[in-house]
């Protein structure tokens, strides 16, 4: 792999943030590598993205397992046959427990779609409209055990419009997600991202 850092991705649904890694991965500068994607859903769309990406490919169907710590260690158990040293979460619709964050410690990342602290959990775009904000947008973030909690890596915002619904906010919250989560990983695989004191430090942030 030419000294790039091995990535996994973990997916439940369509896999459009996933796109955007994949993309950013076939510039022979990244420094970071796709060897695994994950999902937790057969017959998720992303599956698709990655195959035909060349990438290998694995459904682990978390209803298959009784304990949410069971399900998780065959999730590890194949991110680590796979030589996976980062992890990132791209609309992967399950709470991580904290073995699986402490397993991958400061190596496990996942985007939310809003500008963190505000809005942790579902519905972010709907709850932003209602508390009428006039900024919205993402983060990505260092996973910690409490829900979209821990280090930000990097935030992207977009204004909210006069007229904006749900779909609308998304949409244009969707397109900054997948210009960030690209830089964040590369920050973070290259090392110009540190957790000094458990927040996240750009010490280049034009890296």
């Amino acid at each position: 792999m030419s000294g790039r850092i091995p990535v996994a991705v973990l997916i439940s649904g369509r896999g459009s943030n996933l796109q955007a890694l994949i993309d950013a991965c076939t510039d022979p500068t990244y420094p970071a590598e796709i060897v695994l994607v994950i999902a937790n859903v057969p017959g998720a769309a992303g599956l698709d993205r990655a195959a035909a990406a060349g990438i290998a490919t694995e459904t682990i169907d978390h209803r298959d397992f009784a304990e949410r710590d069971a399900f998780e260690a065959a999730l590890t158990a194949a991110l680590t046959k796979a030589g996976a040293e980062i992890v990132c979460m791209a609309g992967f619709m399950r709470i991580v427990g904290p073995a699986f964050v402490a397993r991958w410690a400061d190596r496990l990342l996942n985007i939310h779609p809003s500008l963190l602290p505000a809005f942790p959990g579902l519905h972010t775009h709907a709850r932003a409209l209602a508390a009428g904000v006039k900024v919205h947008g993402c983060t990505v973030h260092i996973v910690r055990p409490e829900l979209d909690d821990g280090p930000i890596v990097g935030q992207a915002a977009v204004p909210v419009l006069p007229g904006d619904d749900e779909e609308s906010l998304a949409a244009r919250v969707l397109v900054v997600e997948h210009l960030l989560y690209p830089r964040c990983l590369r920050l973070v695989a290259s090392g110009h991202a540190t957790l000094p004191e458990g927040s996240a430090h750009l010490i280049n942030p034009t890296a």
